[in-house]
Parts: structure tokens; sequence; C-alpha cells
């Protein structure tokens, strides 16, 4: 897995290789907002997530870093999760008033995407408001990756703003806790094999990030542990603060694009700035 922000690259010179990953990154966007359309009472999570599969296999997608999950009413808050199998979709039925959370991560011309969108099928004031409140960390986290300060640091409070809204953290329940991870290219082939769901190729490239990185004090992934207390590495970072309220639970996931420029609004910035969840916050600070 190659790095898309070359080391001494500005965004402007980077710019072709981050189109690549835009395209996908809106490509799964499309996806979801496509597959949310079709929910209806009844539908269960294998189903939600066949969708999003044969959707983007229709489009041309090969290869994933990982495999579509539905998560359905309380499971969006990962209710009573304890061993990794619990992620994988199950027959749980989509039920009027319940929230839903669609999460996919496609490779298409070698760019990866990992991206998360929640919904709700009907009204439900409830979501409203974590959705809402979830722009407040979209915010903090760029503002802090801009400042430098340590992944680890960065967690803690996004921690701390989730207590301060009512929130409890629920990426924590992801393996090794990450809010996020890094992601790059992934050398197209024929034949994408893939096992427990996530692509072969992608995990391997992921692998040889965290083992270059420990022998250089860094780590691909984005945790509360002791592996994450250091500076964010220029590069792409899969960022997927998840909140929940009893069982209640939402997120959004995207990428950040970090550099080494000295210039703040340079050294990071979000990939698209024209995403749901982005013009769902625009709309409501208009109103």
């Amino acid at each position: 897995m190659t790095s898309a922000v070359p080391r001494g690259s500005t965004p402007r010179e980077a710019d072709g290789e981050l189109q690549g990953f835009r395209r996908v990154q809106r490509l799964a966007y499309d996806c979801a907002e496509a597959v949310a359309a079709q929910l209806r009472p009844g539908v269960t999570e294998r189903e939600a997530a066949r969708m999003q599969r044969e959707w983007l296999r229709a489009r041309g997608v090969r290869d994933w870093f990982h495999l579509p999950f539905a998560w359905f009413g309380d499971r969006t808050a990962f209710a009573g999760f304890r061993v990794p199998l619990q992620f994988f979709p199950t027959d749980r039925r989509l039920e009027p008033g319940m929230p839903f959370i669609l999460d996919m991560a496609p490779v298409h011309r070698g760019f990866t995407a990992d991206i998360g969108y929640s919904g709700c099928l009907g009204p439900n004031p409830l979501h409203d408001r974590l959705l809402a409140d979830l722009g407040e960390h979209r915010e903090l986290v760029l503002r802090e990756v801009r400042e430098r300060r340590s992944l680890r640091e960065i967690y803690e409070d996004v921690d701390r703003l989730m207590a301060r809204q009512g929130y409890a953290n629920r990426h924590r329940a992801y393996p090794f806790g990450v809010i996020a991870h890094k992601v790059g290219r992934v050398r197209e082939r024929r034949w994408s094999p893939h096992v427990f769901g996530f692509g072969t190729r992608a995990l391997r490239g992921l692998a040889s990030d965290a083992l270059h990185g420990h022998r250089e004090g860094w780590s691909p992934l984005w945790s509360p542990y002791h592996f994450s207390d250091h500076p964010p590495r220029p590069g792409l970072w899969a960022v997927e603060p998840h909140l929940g309220f009893r069982g209640t639970g939402a997120k959004f996931e995207e990428l950040l694009v970090v550099t080494d420029s000295r210039d703040p609004e340079e050294s990071a910035f979000w990939l698209d700035d024209d995403l749901p969840h982005v013009r769902r916050r625009q709309e409501e600070r208009a109103a």
C-alpha cells in the first residue's frame, strides 16, 4: 500500500492522485445513498450488505479493503458486541423509525475508500441529534491534526467531547479501539481474494505500514494506546468517530488527507466537502 501524498508534495501537486481517491469515495457514498433509498421494513442486514456489493460490482468494483457491512437498530450502537464476528451482517430486520448504518470500503482502479453512512427509516429526533453533534467531531479532528497533536491526544479529546455531549464512544468497540486507519493505493489484479470479509492485498498493505511504522515509531492505526502517541503521518486516513446513546448509534467515515506542508490549511484537509453528512450540517447552519 503506497502513500497517496508523497513527502514534500503539496495538495496541488498531489491532486491527480487525490482525484482517484475522491472518485472512489464519492462512488461509495453514491452507493450508500442509493441503497438507503431502497431500504424498507423487513429488509435484513444481510440483504442490505448484498445490495451494496451488487451496486458497486455493477460499477466495476472488484476488490475491497473490506466487504460491505450493515447494522440496524441497537446494533448501530454495537450493543453487546464482544467478538469480531458480531460485526458481520445478520438477519436483523429493519423496522419503522429504526436507525441503520451502511459501511463499505471498495477498491476501484487501485484507489481505496472506506465510508460510513448513518440513516434512519423514518423520523427519529434522537438520531437527528446524534448526526448534528457529529459535526463538532469532524471540526475537532481537523483542527487538532493541523496543530500536529498526537493521534492519542486527539482520540482523548474526541472522547471528552463525546462525554460533554452525553454520548458513549462506540468506535472503541472496533478492533484495537481505532477511530481511524491509514489507506493507500492497492495494485490491481484480476483475482481479488478476501478473508473474513477483508481484501488480502489491502490488508497486506496495512500490515506493511504497521511493520515500517513499528521500526520508525509510528502506527497506521489511530487508537487510544501508546503506539498511537505520535503526530499524524502524511497520507490518507479513514476517520470514523462513532457516537452511541443507549440503543442508537451514528457515525460518519471519510478520508482525511495529511501532508507535511507548513501551511496549516494545506497540512491537513478533508478529501471532499461535498458528502451527505457535510451537506446536512451546512443546511442546518443555513437554517
